[in-house]
């Protein structure tokens, strides 16, 4: 039971970089180019990012109805930015 409580936080807490990372990205960009308000820019981008680890995940749960850690990590692998694991 702990693992799996471990294993929600951690998603959690990835969705909710992944947003971060995604809305700062626009923010010094595209908002400023299109004349969309940066709020709604940040927002944007990062639900459609949000969106797109969260299609990940259930397309692999529906694949065979469980997710593995290598899926799971898969799903977030939204650039090709190393890791800190492929700096160890």
């Amino acid at each position: 039971m702990n693992k799996t409580v471990a294993t929600v936080g951690s998603v959690i807490t990835r969705i909710m970089a992944t947003f971060v990372y995604q809305a700062m990205a626009v923010i010094g960009g595209a908002s400023i180019i299109g004349g969309i308000p940066v709020y709604k820019a940040a927002l944007l981008s990062g639900l459609t990012a949000t969106a797109t680890v969260v299609q990940k995940l259930a397309f692999a749960y529906a694949d065979d109805g469980k997710i593995t850690l290598e899926e799971l990590d898969a799903a977030f692998q939204i650039n090709s930015a190393p890791s800190s694991k492929e700096n160890t």
